[in-house]
Formats: structure tokens, sequence, C-alpha cells
């Protein structure tokens, strides 16, 4: 990705973190976003579930419009997701960061248990 790219996505990211949280405060009638939080963490989960599974099914054929429809789809409820969690755009823009330079395996080897099973 070129530096103009990079800087253009990450722009468009702020941008819609900045509106969202505008959108929690505010709380604007006939918002999308509005009803999103209204539902609650659960239904802002279940949301972020269903977009996951529709860009696997897209990502499956060869529609690549309907996978990037799909993918930005996914993106944006996980933003709002992460609004109602707290987690602001540099917290995950660090997390990535930090894992460069670093083997996948041994990033998810390194990590805490979570006492799952």
């Amino acid at each position: 990705m070129s530096g103009s790219t990079a800087n253009q996505a990450s722009d468009v990211l702020e941008r819609l973190f900045q509106l969202i949280e505008q959108r929690k405060q505010l709380r604007p009638e006939k918002s999308y976003v509005t009803s999103l939080f209204d539902g609650g963490h659960e239904a802002i989960a279940a949301k972020v579930r269903e977009e996951a599974a529709e860009l696997v099914e897209a990502a499956q054929g060869d529609d690549l419009a309907h996978t990037t429809h799909e993918a930005a789809d996914l993106w944006f409820h996980t933003c709002v997701l992460l609004v109602e969690a707290g987690v602001s755009l540099g917290d995950v823009l660090q997390e990535l960061e930090g894992r460069f330079g670093v083997s996948g395996l041994a990033e998810k080897a390194a990590r805490t248990p979570t006492g799952d099973v």
C-alpha cells in the first residue's frame, strides 16, 4: 500500500470512529448507529457475527464487488462494537503496529492464557 493510500485509509477510519463516537453521545433520531447502540452489546456483537459470516460467504465466490461490500460492512460494525466497548482506533492500530516483525505463531504463543478450554 502506498503512503498516500495508507494515509487515506487511516483518515477514513478516523472519520468513521469520530462519527460513531458522536452518534453514541448525541443519539440522533433515525440514525442506524443510534439504533445499534440502543440494542446494546449483544445486539452489536450479533451484527458483527452476521457480517463476518456474510464476508466469508462472499469471499468464496468470484464477485470482488460483493466481497468488498461485505468487508466494509464488517469493518463498520466492528468499529461500532469497538466504540461501544471503549476501544479506540489508536488502541487497535498500536496493537497491530506492535505485531510487525513478530511471527504470528510466536505472538500467539506469547499470549497470556485466558482460562478458556
